[in-house]
């Protein structure tokens, strides 16, 4: 269970540094928005990633809102971006595998010939 909500913790974190750095003027709303959590989450990861030094906020200077942020990657936070980017990619190209391999079977499982094949055995 522990690994699962890291994975997902590493995933979210990997998203939002992505999205941050095409992006780092993007308020919390519209980040939350999409990566898929809460508001709040987007808060506490925002935080986090402060704390572990991964990204640094600023004003963001041209908003007439002078209490909107510009969340900047650090050198650090583009290090760990490039780290989980590795990871991620490498996580999806497994899930990527294991479901060519079930919808394999299942399209196999679908062939006529296939079923003619399995009531004769019966």
């Amino acid at each position: 269970m522990a690994g699962s909500r890291k994975k997902t913790q590493e995933d979210v974190h990997f998203r939002v540094l992505r999205l941050l750095q095409e992006n780092p003027e993007m308020s919390q709303r519209d980040l939350a928005k999409a990566v898929g959590i809460s508001v709040g989450g987007a808060h506490y990861c925002l935080n986090a990633l402060m704390e572990k030094g991964l990204i640094k906020i600023g004003n963001f200077s041209a908003a007439a809102n002078k209490r909107r942020y510009a969340y900047i990657l650090t050198p650090k936070g583009i290090a760990e971006k490039s780290a989980l980017t590795g990871r991620f990619l490498k996580r999806k190209m497994a899930e990527y595998e294991a479901l060519k391999a079930e919808i394999e079977t299942l399209q196999v499982e679908m062939d006529p010939a296939h079923e003619q094949s399995e009531a004769r055995h019966k």
